[in-house]
């Protein structure tokens, strides 16, 4: 019987009731129709028939497992052809199973920019939208055209545009249509809008701080001058996040997490005030009523309130902690199990709420166990 700890990047995680394997997107639309979206009130209380799995980067499991079907998307496929409004661009068309960190190799083999910057990130690319994932200044929703969904409420493929899917910071309509793991929307494919001027295309504009000095340029210089050798941007970035533990290593036990465990907190300028004088904070977009609000570095509030890297490893004998090389990452030091890493992280956000009175909230999705 197949474990979650065999096909998630924290190798924790019970058994499933069914695992189904889809290798074509018919497979895929065939398990899906079998299971339309259940009502609210069961979706609420975790009671769903169906869990999706991409690459199992961003997903802690009960020790228990899941009592329903695995839906595992393991059909891949990627192309690109001219895009007739935007002259030099290309649209990429990616399946929803296939390695993310492989779509971004390929765009910069042929000199497509703009995915650049999300190297080395774990994962599939149907999971990337969902999340709106980023790193190092760039997210998705930057050049994402559309994507291709099931929708379970109304059993039928749709297409939802960049518009409709109404990104915010790690945020998405797919996010947001998700309860307890329980999704109405089912990723597809993705398009990307990505730009090409031949072999000499430039990185879209790096505009992370830490990124463009690496690079050798200037941070506050123009966008237009703050572009390198896509190559470069590449190799720099799994550079940065290899030192961080943030790409899979097997034998690296930093490596053994779903990444950044918490978000970084989006404030009001009230919060910001009670904080440090030296603490990070960027800019971010308004809440939905306009109100003006700052992100702030979870990895720095983890930190400041005392738990440095490794820290955590006492209160579970060990089986794991903060990572050796970043405090972001909850991880497994190799015989770790879900309620290990949740002891961690819950001891985390305790000591951040102590110190700053501000609550961090987990990036996974967590089935059959909460925070």
């Amino acid at each position: 019987m197949r474990r979650f700890s065999e096909h998630t990047t924290a190798r924790v995680g019970g058994t499933a009731g069914e695992w189904i394997v889809a290798h074509t997107e018919f497979e895929a639309l065939q398990t899906l129709s079998r299971h339309p979206l259940p009502s609210e009130e069961n979706r609420l209380a975790g009671r769903d028939t169906l869990l999706v799995l991409g690459g199992g980067s961003n997903l802690l499991v009960a020790d228990a497992g899941f009592p329903g079907a695995v839906l595992q998307l393991a059909f891949d496929g990627i192309s690109a052809e001219p895009d007739e409004t935007h002259g030099g661009d290309v649209i990429v068309t990616v399946a929803a199973g296939h390695e993310w960190d492989d779509v971004v190799a390929w765009t910069v083999q042929r000199r497509y920019a703009g995915l650049e910057a999300l190297s080395g990130i774990p994962g599939a690319a149907g999971a990337t939208p969902v999340q709106n994932v980023g790193a190092y200044g760039a997210e998705v929703s930057q050049t994402l055209v559309d994507v291709r969904a099931w929708d379970r409420l109304h059993g039928e493929v749709i297409t939802l545009s960049n518009e409709e899917l109404g990104f915010g910071y790690r945020d998405s309509v797919l996010k947001r249509t998700t309860l307890h793991g329980s999704p109405r929307y089912v990723v597809l494919s993705v398009r990307f809008r990505l730009e090409h001027r031949g072999e000499d295309t430039p990185s879209s504009p790096v505009r992370y701080a830490e990124l463009a000095r690496s690079l050798g340029l200037e941070v506050n210089a123009a966008e237009d001058q703050r572009r390198a050798p896509l190559t470069d941007v590449r190799a720099k970035v799994l550079a940065l996040r290899a030192g961080k533990g943030m790409v899979l290593e097997a034998e690296d036990h930093d490596t053994w997490s779903t990444g950044s465990f918490f978000t970084n907190p989006l404030v009001g300028e009230d919060v910001v005030s009670t904080l440090p004088e030296g603490a990070p904070r960027f800019p971010a977009l308004p809440d939905v009523d306009g109100t003006p609000r700052v992100k702030l570095s979870a990895a720095w509030l983890i930190d400041r309130a005392g738990c440095g890297k490794g820290f955590g490893a006492d209160l579970v004998g060990g089986r794991a902690s903060l990572s050796t090389k970043h405090t972001l990452a909850v991880t497994n030091r190799g015989e770790a199990s879900a309620g290990d890493l949740l002891t961690v992280a819950a001891a985390v956000r305790d000591r951040v709420v102590e110190r700053f009175g501000i609550e961090l909230h987990p990036e996974p999705v967590l089935i059959g166990c909460e925070l």
